[in-house]
């Protein structure tokens, strides 16, 4: 049984796969096996969700930097970070003061290529508050979750 909440927890850890992917995983698992406690499931999903943050907060923007003008993986480090800047600064020309909303909804709202790694990193790119940034992430984590959850109910069919 540890080997399934393992799973989850790591599961929620990957990029791209994130809360989204972990939460219709753990339904999966409690159809299949009615003992695994779901509730238990969604906080090790949240928690492996949110673990990578700070480290992508601080982090991610300084690898992205150092390894730009490397010859294998420049290109693609630069294209990242100009990726970023302009969605960066896009979002704050939209957003205004509405930042911290925009980056919960931009977390919150569970398609691809959004989550708690894609807004960790504008946020690290946009220069915004750690406590600030961390705060809206754990919040667009948490509508993730209610979204999400409501989504595999209806296709698994499995109520917490």
């Amino acid at each position: 049984m540890l080997v399934k909440y393992l799973s989850v927890f790591l599961w929620a850890m990957v990029p791209l796969v994130e809360l989204r992917g972990a939460i219709p995983i753990a339904h999966t698992i409690h159809a299949v096996d009615p003992s695994f406690n779901l509730k238990l499931a969604y906080v090790l999903i949240a928690l492996g969700n949110m673990i990578p943050v700070p480290f992508i907060f601080f982090f991610a923007r300084k690898v992205l930097e150092w390894g730009k003008d490397k010859p294998v993986i420049g290109k693609f480090f630069t294209f990242c970070l100009e990726k970023g800047e302009k969605g960066g600064k896009k979002l704050q020309a939209t957003a205004g003061r509405g930042l911290f909303v925009a980056l919960l909804l931009f977390v919150g709202i569970p398609v691809p290529g959004t989550g708690a790694w894609t807004g960790t990193l504008a946020a690290s790119i946009l220069d915004m508050d750690f406590k600030q940034s961390v705060l809206a992430v754990i919040c667009g984590v948490a509508l993730a979750g209610i979204i999400m959850s409501i989504v595999s109910f209806v296709i698994v069919g499995v109520v917490v």
